[in-house]
């Protein structure tokens, strides 16, 4: 039987950790490391910058993610979970509404949360690069979007808008680019950009499937 390389295993104890509920330190400390992201870009994610960040002493975080790839697993796992549990909670509350603009407004909301606390997105974008470079990351974020198309392919099933995973996998690439977008519009922009935006999508998803 193949061993795993020491990243693999450090990525699947971290999965493992992080599976479970968080721990109020290992939650501070993540949320440090998002800041640190946000602050400095992924290159400037060390234990030590963690440690600065939440206030801690030196060393708190690496007592948990003893290596630097096994708090970046952490970390994607954490920013995976913590974006999931808001489409979930969206999903919740599309499925209640009548109308496609009331949807349009819901998921409006969300984007400008997003937008407005941006930790999350940038270490998202963050990860993602890290991830064409790194296997391991790179499977922990596959699933995180095969969870994600999963998802928008059930919403539009739902609204009888049923084209398959190829459609719902276009949709959340296209929520990507709009998300980027607004992260390079003026503040005061935002919301009309991201109301535009998402108004021309839903008018063109919805339309007759071009397969």
């Amino acid at each position: 039987m193949p061993h795993a390389t020491p990243d693999a295993a450090a990525a699947a104890a971290a999965g493992a950790a992080i599976a479970a509920p968080l721990s109020p330190r290992r939650r501070q400390l993540l949320d440090a490391a998002l800041h640190v992201i946000a602050d400095e870009g992924l290159k400037g994610l060390t234990h030590r910058a963690v440690d600065r960040r939440a206030g801690l002493p030196e060393g708190s975080c690496s007592a948990y993610w003893r290596t630097r790839n096994a708090l970046q697993a952490a970390l994607t796992e954490y920013v995976a979970a913590e974006l999931l549990t808001d489409v979930d909670q969206l999903t919740d509350r599309i499925t209640q509404c009548d109308g496609d603009e009331r949807k349009v407004e819901e998921t409006l909301a969300l984007f400008l949360r997003w937008l407005d606390q941006r930790e999350l997105l940038v270490a998202r974008l963050e990860l993602t690069m890290a991830a064409t470079r790194d296997a391991d990351l790179r499977v922990l974020l596959v699933d995180h979007r095969s969870r994600l198309v999963e998802i928008v392919a059930n919403i539009m099933t739902a609204a009888g808008h049923d084209h398959g995973p190829a459609r719902a996998e276009a949709l959340v690439a296209s929520y990507d680019g709009i998300l980027l977008a607004g992260l390079l519009h003026p503040v005061e922009g935002r919301r009309e950009f991201l109301v535009r935006s998402l108004e021309l999508l839903s008018a063109a998803m919805a339309g007759p499937d071009g397969e």
